[in-house]
């Protein structure tokens, strides 16, 4: 059973594709959310889900006061449940307090990540990767090549995989920060990398 964490939807039940995902699980999704708490990094964010699966990440962060949250999943099915998902959270929102406050965006893309990355002209804060095992290290990295012009200078990206699978590559756009190892799970933080120093 995969459920929110904490905030607003807290406990909330997520629906999950009986097949075709692998869904982050609750030890590994609640060490990376206290680390972006500690940070203070999530509140007033633009959010980005990549290979969403039933956006338990995505949701979480809206959950815990990201304010836009964009979910990509291709798969029909998982999708779905995307939206099902995405439903129930905003069903639970805290209503809007003043004219000044940012009601939750909650949007669904069903196009393969690389076509989405292309095409979309949206900012992004931070950003969940959280691909299939068996996603091949070139188009991972032709996605983090993707993504340089879309995230803001103190955006943080984080990376989802096999502790079998090699680091990232990050390219010139992007330096690692950290990584956590959870059993066969390896976590990688990454932000954008700092022009070099005038000469």
């Amino acid at each position: 059973m995969t459920r929110i964490v904490s905030g607003f939807a807290g406990s909330l039940t997520l629906n999950v594709p009986k097949s075709g995902t692998r869904p982050t699980s609750d030890r590994v999704r609640e060490a990376m959310f206290s680390a972006l708490d500690a940070r203070d990094a999530l509140r007033g964010t633009r959010v980005l889900d990549l290979y969403a699966g039933s956006g338990a990440l995505g949701l979480e962060a809206a959950s815990r006061g990201a304010r836009i949250v964009t979910l990509v999943e291709n798969g029909f099915g998982a999708a779905q449940m995307c939206r099902k998902n995405a439903d129930a959270v905003l069903r639970m929102a805290p209503k809007k307090a003043s004219a000044d406050d940012h009601a939750l965006k909650i949007t669904v893309s069903t196009q393969a990540v690389q076509s989405f990355l292309a095409a979309t002209k949206d900012g992004f804060d931070i950003v969940f990767i959280d691909p299939p095992y068996d996603l091949g290290d070139a188009e991972l990295g032709a996605n983090l090549a993707a993504l340089a012009p879309l995230v803001a200078e103190d955006a943080l990206l984080i990376v989802e995989r096999s502790s079998r699978s090699p680091e990232p590559a990050w390219g010139s756009a992007f330096e690692l920060d950290r990584r956590k190892d959870y059993g066969d799970t390896t976590v990688w933080y990454a932000s954008p990398a700092l022009p070099p120093a005038a000469p």
